[in-house]
This record gives C-alpha cells, structure tokens and sequence, in this order.
C-alpha cells in the first residue's frame, strides 16, 4: 500500500513538473509584488487541485461513456506522457511558450491551472491509475504530489536564485527521463493486455 501509494505520487509530481515551470512561473508573475505571487500562486495551485480531483471521479465515468477500454487509456496515457517527457528532455522548446506568456497581464486560471500544473498528461496519468486504485490511496497521492509542486512553487524564486538556469534543466531533464521510463512501461502494459482481448 505504501509502495503503490509513494509510486502514484512520484508518477503525478513528475507530470505535474513544478521545477519545469518554474521558469514560467517566473516570467508570468514577473513585476506582481510577492506578496501577491505568493497568493496568486495558491489560488491557481487550488484551482489545480480540483480540477485533478474531479478528473479523478469522472473520469471513468467519463471512459465508460465514451466507451474507451483501459487498455486503450493505458497506451494514449503513455503516448501523452512520452510526448510530454520529450519536452521535458528538450526544454530549448519553451522559448516561444515564454514570449507568448510574457503578454498575459495577472494570470487567472490559465495557463497557470490549466496547462501547466492541471495539464492534459496529469489528467491522463489520473483517469489511468483512479479505475485501479482504491480512493484513499489515490486522493492521498494527489495531495501529496499537489503540495510537493505548490512547495517548488512558492519557493521559486529563491531556487531559481540557487540553482540557476542549468540547475533546472538538469532536474527537469532527470525528470524527464525518468518519465520516459514511466511512459513507456504504461504504453507496453496497455499494449500487453490490449492483445490478450
């Protein structure tokens, strides 16, 4: 039980890639006094958190009605957190995203929320694990992930500050091949049991 529960919430805080958003963070929250990051940064992580939760109720609601089979959620899951992975191990990619986010004035649900810490690989990794996992393991996961990201957030800038640029790509890229690993484990399994149907 531990075991399973420490797996999901590694898996999920390394979707979620709070030290890979720090540098987005940052350039969104630029010039906004800190005490007001600090509050914008909770309110968006909040929104976040009820977002995955709900996702993790009717989500397989969700699935059923779209009559999509858990093999199937299995091996798009893996696609998307191998895509995701991809980024994370290629990061020069996020310039461009920076400049268009440098626009937005004070963020409001996106793309705080929603993509960068509620982003379409979490809800995946959610939807796959919630019909396999008891609840109080799952939920338990979520928090935990949630208030490990909303620590590296609220102490961005001071990690910023310490570890410098090649600081965080390096733990973004570690991340990130770690989730490759993850990625294509969940696409073989959804493979696997898709051939046996």
């Amino acid at each position: 039980m531990i075991k399973t529960l420490f797996s999901i919430t590694l898996s999920l805080f390394i979707v979620m890639d709070a030290f890979g958003n720090i540098p987005l963070f940052l350039s969104l929250l630029h010039g906004i006094p800190k005490k007001r990051q600090i509050q914008i940064v909770i309110r968006e992580l909040i929104i976040a958190l009820f977002i995955i939760i709900l996702f993790n109720y009717i989500g397989v609601w969700l699935l059923s009605f779209l009559n999509i089979t858990q093999p199937i959620v299995q091996i798009g899951g893996g696609t998307v957190l191998f895509l995701l992975s991809l980024k994370m191990l290629f990061p020069a990619e996020k310039t461009k995203q920076k400049e268009d986010l440098k626009k937005i004035t004070e963020p409001f649900i996106v793309p705080l929320a929603i993509p960068l810490v509620a982003g379409p690989a979490v809800l995946a990794t959610v939807m796959l694990y919630s019909p396999q996992i008891p609840d109080i393991i799952m939920i338990g996961a979520i928090i935990i992930s949630w208030g490990a990201s909303l620590l590296v957030l609220l102490i961005s800038a001071h990690l910023s500050g310490w570890l410098k640029e090649r600081g965080l790509i390096a733990i973004e890229r570690l991340m990130g091949f770690i989730l490759v690993l993850i990625a294509i484990q969940m696409f073989l399994s959804g493979f696997k049991t898709f051939m046996r149907l």
